[in-house]
């Protein structure tokens, strides 16, 4: 028997990234210090991310009939992800415009492109790789009626369903009432919470608030001071490991991948997230997105260097 699949079912960009000492003021113009092409987009991110920490993944979603959609594809599948789901479309891929800067802070602009084609449709299309899946990872960088759907369609199928509520916005109760596990960063939990700020000292009440909208487990990431979980045994919190930070990109996105992979392969959730915060950890000491995220082997050796 194989082990179960993480589905993903999100975006793809083209992440074109500038690197600047400090980023422009409004009319200003300042000189970059390099630019790097290379794959991105929330979803296809954390297909990768769960990727290289050996899960078996399958990546849904849209790409355009230009060359950066050949990238994109054939970036996942060298991955070792199976991007047979992923639907070429008429037009443009999606394309982030990332300036970071060198306090390893990141500005993002993102354009839709394919990603804002991807329908209902296409979320009913994901039931037969469902069937075979233990868990489906979702974000909001696709229409917000096709995350809805593809909730519905695997939540009928037993499916574990993980949302990253990115880019942060309001959620209709339909969806929160779907979610088994809900991943949230400072700024996307003080939006679905309606609280004046979220930090490190109300994380665990941001977190057990959410619960009450739906989540099972409610996962609140805080940066350089670790993660909050909330759940059905209380909350507890991980500490972060202090690293010399250069590029915080894909830092978020590697954590939920890391966190998918080892759910779907029974690990605890302790073992879960202690795991996801090295490879994050990781993976901000790198340039670049899909280039950052670190392997499984990597962490498990950065895991035995700070124990």
């Amino acid at each position: 028997m194989t082990s179960p699949t993480v589905v993903v079912f999100g975006s793809l960009n083209m992440d074109l990234v500038v690197r600047v000492e400090r980023a422009p003021h409004a009319g200003e113009t300042v000189a970059a210090e390099s630019f790097l092409m290379n794959p991105g987009g929330k979803g296809a991110n954390q297909a990768v991310a769960c990727a290289r920490q050996a899960a078996r993944v399958v990546m849904a979603g849209r790409v355009g009939d230009d060359d950066f959609g050949v990238a994109l594809k054939s970036a996942l599948q060298r991955q070792g992800v199976d991007a047979s789901s992923v639907q070429v479309g008429s037009g443009s891929s999606g394309i982030a415009m990332i300036t970071v800067d060198d306090a390893a802070q990141n500005r993002i602009a993102v354009v839709g492109g394919a990603n804002a084609e991807v329908s209902e449709a296409d979320a009913d299309g994901l039931r037969t790789p469902l069937r075979e899946a233990g868990l489906l990872l979702l974000q909001l960088e696709i229409p917000l009626p096709a995350v809805i759907r593809a909730a519905q369609v695997a939540r009928s199928l037993g499916c574990t369903v993980l949302l990253n509520p990115a880019p942060a916005r309001m959620l209709p109760p339909e969806l929160l009432a779907l979610v088994d596990i809900l991943v949230v960063n400072e700024t996307e939990a003080q939006v679905l919470t309606g609280l004046n700020n979220v930090d490190a000292s109300n994380a665990a009440e941001a977190a057990a608030l959410l619960t009450r909208r739906g989540p099972r487990d409610v996962i609140v990431t805080l940066g350089e001071h670790g993660v909050v979980w909330h759940g059905p045994l209380g909350t507890r919190s991980v500490p972060a490991v202090p690293v010399r930070a250069v590029d915080t990109t894909a830092a978020g996105d590697t954590f939920i991948g890391a966190l998918a992979a080892l759910r779907v392969e029974g690990r605890s959730m302790d073992e879960a997230l202690a795991h996801a915060v090295k490879a994050a950890t990781l993976c901000v000491t790198r340039h670049g997105a899909q280039a950052s995220i670190p392997s499984r082997a990597e962490v498990e050796a950065f895991e035995a260097g700070v124990c």
